[in-house]
């Protein structure tokens, strides 16, 4: 394939969509769950902390995830966009995900079922579910397209996929989503962060461990070896314990060598990474884990200090009942404003008792599965829902603005290397501004000789955004070089190659992604290009057939099938 012909990047496409067809077998390592009778590690935590352990399995993160045969909600939704009809049921005791097209145009039937085996969410806000499908070395892990809503009391599209067009079969588990619903996250397969060589996770739920360390060790010296007590933290470091997972902001950059599947309770979590909120962004206000952020911004917060953490007004081992709720918030409170700072807490409305209700409101959000936020500005005068929100930094107002305008949470540094990786995220979006600032910060980071693997991935996106083959081919060579092994910097360096007139390399490169994950339908299809030059036709037409048994409702694949047409180039597959 000469240096004019036309191969299709992968970086348009990070999240690789991956459908499945037919059954597979449970994992090979058990994962227990919390609530599950002998099954739960916790348990041996009971004996001396009976109290505590009881409290715990009542919460929500106690809940957090589990077998999917434990925490099935049957139900059915139609999604009239796509025109798909899913299902969830446990027929036979088998939990399964039916999906159909309904009333399909010509050559766009769709039918097939997946076998659930986890559940995501405790369902007070919501629930997922995951399955997998098998691949050399061992399984990649999905989300189900359909999430059940508790505010809504029945399924929808999984978040950000409300429009789409077609049935997103298959979505890739973030490994740093299950650290926030699971104990013992595994570390993935280097090839795919959705690949595990067995069960994803060791444990259902939140578990001790989370939070305290090394359980076993602890148990298994009879008590003598200390597990972590956060009170003995620094309040940074106790705060770092409830923000590994109550804390998302717009973008999170982790820190060169570091990763959040690596983070370790009584560690600093802003020494593992960096978190960035938009300051032009009203979105921003209303997210629905920005608790944290809220609170910086909080007079509470801004007059104390540190010293005020999560904790101040949170156990983290259980949750006030809905009669004790009231009674337990305004304690927390009173802690503060009392007599002696020049507050009568008795004349201070008498006739209205709940501090929360007027001074933290709930406010309505969109984003991933939550419904609701409690408003941790703790404003004097709380805006009237559904009035105009505006967003404030240290307790000032700015005006929002079309450019995007990143500011670090928290009394943090951050350097040229985060800023220009989180500016990047906003690139890929389309944002041209961020596409500047970005490539100025990290060409920085790289003149400085201090560029890590991501950072030149990064620089190569960056290069194909505007068209500098030769500087993004150097860019993915560099990361790959520095022990990158990623798919979408291997497929978009063979498609470089490719159309750089180095077919041989290019093939090399996407046989080896195509063998370990064939449900890289982008790799898939772009090789298939590859072998329509070699063979005309019988090599491209297997492989796109296995493109559309991983992902049978990928638009580019079955386009390419019904028309030999794939990246500008006309293939005779019949």
């Amino acid at each position: 394939m000469g240096p004019g012909s036309t191969l299709v990047l992968a970086t348009a496409f990070v999240c690789m969509m991956v459908a499945m067809a037919g059954g597979m077998g449970w994992p090979l390592d058990v994962v227990t769950k919390a609530g599950s009778g002998g099954n739960d590690p916790d348990r041996r935590c009971a004996a001396c902390h009976a109290g505590v352990y009881a409290s715990w399995e009542k919460t929500a993160m106690a809940r957090g995830s589990g077998w999917a045969t434990e925490g099935l909600i049957r139900g059915s939704y139609f999604h009239e966009r796509s025109g798909v009809h899913y299902e969830v049921d446990g027929k036979d005791g088998e939990p399964r995900l039916r999906y159909e097209r309904e009333r399909p145009a010509p050559g766009e039937a769709l039918r097939g079922e997946e076998w659930l085996v986890y559940y995501i969410g405790s369902g007070r806000q919501g629930r997922t579910y995951l399955f997998a499908r098998p691949v050399e070395g061992g399984e990649l892990w999905y989300e189900a397209p359909v999430n059940w809503y508790a505010g809504k009391k029945g399924y929808e599209m999984a978040p950000a996929y409300e429009g789409a067009e077609r049935a997103p079969l298959a979505l890739p588990v973030e490994p740093n989503c299950l650290h926030c619903h699971a104990t013992g996250v595994a570390e993935p397969l280097p090839f795919a962060r959705n690949a595990w060589a067995g069960a994803p996770f060791r444990q259902g739920g939140v578990g001790c461990a989370a939070c305290h360390g090394d359980v076993e060790a602890h148990v298994a010296s009879g008590g003598k070896t200390p597990l972590l007590q956060l009170g003995t933290l620094t309040p940074e470091r106790q705060d770092s314990v409830c923000l590994q997972c109550h804390l998302e902001g717009d973008v999170m950059i982790q820190r060169a060598g570091h990763s959040l599947e690596g983070f370790k309770p009584g560690q600093d979590l802003f020494e593992t990474a960096v978190y960035f909120v938009n300051a032009s962004s009203a979105k921003s206000t209303l997210r629905a884990t920005s608790q944290y952020e809220a609170l910086l911004r909080s007079a509470c917060r801004r007059a104390v200090g540190a010293r005020m953490t999560c904790v101040t007004c949170h156990d983290p081992h259980g949750s006030p009942s809905a009669e004790e709720r009231v009674v337990h918030f305004r304690a927390r409170c009173l802690q503060c404003h009392t007599a002696a700072a020049g507050f009568e807490a008795a004349a201070h409305h008498p006739e209205q008792a709940d501090c929360v209700a007027c001074h933290m409101p709930r406010w309505d959000t969109s984003d991933i599965s939550h419904e609701q936020l409690t408003d941790h500005d703790i404003e004097v005068r709380p805006l009237v829902k559904g009035a105009t929100v505006t967003r404030r930094g240290n307790g000032d107002v700015t005006r929002f603005t079309d450019a995007v305008d990143l500011v670090v949470v928290g009394d943090v540094d951050a350097g040229d290397r985060e800023r220009g990786l989180a500016y990047t995220q906003y690139a890929e979006r389309g944002d041209k501004h961020s596409y500047v600032r970005a490539e100025s910060l990290l060409e920085k980071v790289e003149f400085l000789w201090k560029a890590d693997a991501v950072v030149h991935e990064d620089l190569g996106y960056l290069a194909v955004m505007c068209g500098d083959r030769a500087k993004a081919e150097t860019e993915y060579e560099a990361a790959l070089a520095m022990g990158k092994d990623d798919a979408v910097v291997s497929t978009d360096l063979a498609v470089l190659e490719a159309q750089s007139g180095d077919v041989a390399d290019a093939e090399t490169l996407l046989k080896q992604e195509t063998k370990r994950d064939p449900g890289l339908t982008t790799a898939v299809l772009n090789l298939a290009l590859l072998r329509w030059e070699k063979d005309n036709g019988d090599g491209a037409r297997e492989l796109v057939r296995v493109a559309l048994r991983y992902n049978p409702d990928d638009a580019a694949a079955r386009h390419f099938e019904e028309t030999g047409e794939y990246g500008g180039v006309h293939c005779r597959l019949r």
